[in-house]
């Protein structure tokens, strides 16, 4: 159990020890003034200690964000401290340079001084200066000895350490006057996000989280809870039946507002974690993509075969989010915007409507997803495709030509931090490397433009080989090949140029989109399975993509290097598959003892056991690893809290 320690006897009427124990806090009390360190030094090794000025009033919610966040290796408000097991020897430090003893005995007579002044004076109006107290102190030298210290926004919430009877019960009145659950319910849910899911479901869905936090239920539980609802969806999807359809566009939603849930109970009872972190992570896609492939199954089940479409849409989303996830990570350490788009977009958000409009257009994950349901169970699974990818481009579309024209208007140096993320995100294999090693080798130079170009080069080569070369032919695995070289040549330098964060994107589209490609020409071929197996490859290899994301974004960099070389990178995949199609690909292949179609088909299911192999393969390998990384102790807890739509 963690424990509290008050660095001073308590104060009569004060709800301030009940408080800490409602926050799961063992109260220990430093009577005489050398008490703090030895009370410091008996608490548990391995659990939080909060120091807390006895005088302390204000808000339990302000207490709970200062002392009990976990995200944090301290935190504090006035008159109250927190430190985790790994600033424990900081802490220390801190309590022997402010000379905790001398601190508290002073703090004290002061405060006890100032309220006998108080009533002899007659003057209770008069409120004294707070003393600086020993958690204010600590925690200065804490900063000090370069311990990050979290000062949460308070809000209208209350934390002070008054000096006087007056000032006491000005503070008390003033922590009467606001509703702290309104508060901690407010605060449960993002500050910013998208349309539905502000006003159609985050109305009600703070209050599920309320009811959750209450019974004991963790923000995990809720999101599993999500995800198996969605699951239920996809096989209800997969029926192929009206009924069916329409149980599945109910279930979407309900696992939505599940999803919407568990964040706000994290925000709500600071439940953050690792393992959390990485579910909230990976399960939307998760969900989503499974819904996609239970609409194609109950699409074949009515004799509609949509794979394609459903290929598509998870290409074009995966495509959008690394757009997103490429260009903040370009951005990540700019601080003065000096772009007039972005002036142009802070001038819109000043008129109200236009932020909801804005927010809309890019289909954010509630939109999406509200829109996938009504169109599940009122029309097909073909008409919902189709309009889920009209939408998606559009939206793509709308986003990523922002991004590119803040990009060539903005006046900023990428840093080195920002150019190894765009490398990392480029999860490029031993050919890549290859190739980027004899460049650098031969000095290569490129011009400003010249990595997104030479990237664009060789996407739309191979793109244009696998669409419009004959099947079987070698045209294909030769533009792998100068794939791969073009890949290499647009890392060989460091990408800090103003569009390179282009890119991973056009790494991502060439190799997801020749996957596609190569799959619907092979179903067309009369190869049975190819467009299954080719979204379960997608599937795999994307879950490693959004990995690799996630892990950047808690500081922790790209997964191993023996995990990307183990993969193949994007241009060894592309080489694997384009190779894979070359070879097996063609179902109405014959052969010299004229078996004829029969062995063509034969030939063909090459095609389809090959991508699946590589999928089992690639699933395996990653999936083992990202387990292994995200439940050890070395994960961030990576909460996304910045509102910006999935």
């Amino acid at each position: 159990m963690s424990t509290a320690i008050l660095t001073g006897p308590p104060v009569a009427g004060s709800p301030l020890e009940s408080d800490l124990r409602s926050l799961g806090f063992d109260v220990r009390v430093a009577a005489e003034p050398g008490q703090v360190s030895a009370e410091v030094a008996a608490a548990p090794a391995g659990e939080r200690i909060a120091l807390v000025d006895p005088h302390f009033t204000g808000h339990v919610h302000a207490l709970r964000l200062a002392l009990t966040d976990p995200r944090f290796a301290a935190g504090a408000v006035e008159g109250a401290l927190s430190v985790q097991p790994q600033a424990r020897g900081a802490l220390t430090r801190a309590l022997h340079e402010t000379g905790a003893a001398d601190h508290a005995r002073t703090a004290a007579e002061t405060a006890g001084a100032a309220v006998d002044a108080g009533r002899s004076s007659g003057d209770e109006g008069q409120v004294t200066a707070p003393p600086r107290t020993l958690p204010d102190a600590v925690a200065a030298a804490l900063e000090a000895d370069e311990v990050a210290v979290h000062r949460p926004e308070l809000g209208p919430l209350v934390a002070s350490v008054p000096t006087g009877e007056e000032a006491r019960a000005a503070a008390r009145e003033a922590v009467g006057a606001v509703d702290d659950e309104a508060v901690r319910l407010r605060n449960a849910v993002k500050a910013r996000d998208g349309f539905f899911t502000t006003f159609c479901v985050s109305p009600y869905s703070r209050y599920i989280a309320r009811w959750c936090a209450r019974r004991g239920l963790t923000p995990n539980q809720v999101t599993t809870a999500s995800l198996v609802t969605a699951l239920i969806a996809a096989a209800c999807a997969a029926t192929g039946t009206r009924p069916g359809f329409v149980v599945a566009g109910v279930l979407l939603i309900a696992s939505f507002v599940l999803d919407a849930t568990d964040g706000q109970l994290a925000r709500y009872d600071l439940q953050y974690s690792t393992l959390g972190a990485w579910l909230d992570a990976t399960f939307d896609r998760a969900k989503e993509y499974a819904y996609y492939a239970g609409l194609a199954l109950g699409a074949s089940r009515g004799g509609d075969d949509v794979w394609a479409l459903a290929l598509g849409a998870m290409v074009l989303q995966t495509v959008r989010h690394v757009v997103d996830f490429s260009f903040n990570e370009a951005n990540h350490d700019v601080t003065a915007n000096t772009s007039p788009t972005a002036a142009l977009s802070s001038r819109l958000d000043s008129v109200g409507w236009t932020v909801w409009l804005r927010r809309m257009i890019i289909l954010p994950i509630g939109e999406r997803w509200a829109l996938i349901a009504v169109l599940t169970a009122a029309t097909t699974p073909r008409i919902t495709f189709v309009v889920l990818l009209i939408g998606c481009a559009l939206a793509a579309c709308y986003t990523t030509a922002g991004r590119v024209l803040r990009s060539l208007t903005r006046r900023a140096n990428r840093t080195d931090r920002a150019a190894l993320a765009l490398a990392e995100l480029a999860d490029g294999g031993p050919p890549a490397e290859a190739f980027a090693s004899f460049a650098r080798r031969a000095r290569v130079r490129l011009p400003g433009f010249g990595s997104p170009a030479v990237a664009l080069v060789g996407t739309a080569v191979l793109l244009a080989c696998a669409l419009w070369t004959p099947q079987g032919s070698v045209w294909t695995p030769l533009a792998a090949l100068l794939y791969a070289l073009t890949s290499g040549l647009a890392v060989c330098v460091p990408l800090r140029g103003a569009l390179d964060w282009l890119a991973p994107p056009l790494f991502r589209t060439a190799e997801y989109v020749l996957v596609l490609v190569l799959a619907v020409r092979a179903d067309q071929s009369g190869v049975n399975g190819a467009l299954p197996a080719a979204f379960g490859l997608v599937a795999a290899v994307a879950y490693h993509h959004y990995d690799t994301v996630y892990r950047i974004r808690g500081g922790t960099g790209a997964p191993p290097h023996w995990l990307v070389r183990a993969t193949g990178g994007h241009e060894g995949r592309a080489l694997v598959v384009a190779v894979a199609a070359a070879l097996w690909a063609d179902g109405h292949g014959t052969d010299r003892a004229g078996q004829g179609q029969v062995l063509g088909q034969e030939l063909g299911q090459g095609f389809t056991i090959a991508l699946t192999t590589l999928a089992v393969a690639i699933a395996a390998v990653v999936l083992v690893e990202s387990i292994r990384f995200w439940v050890s102790s070395k994960a961030p807890a990576v909460h996304d809290e910045t509102g910006e739509p999935a």
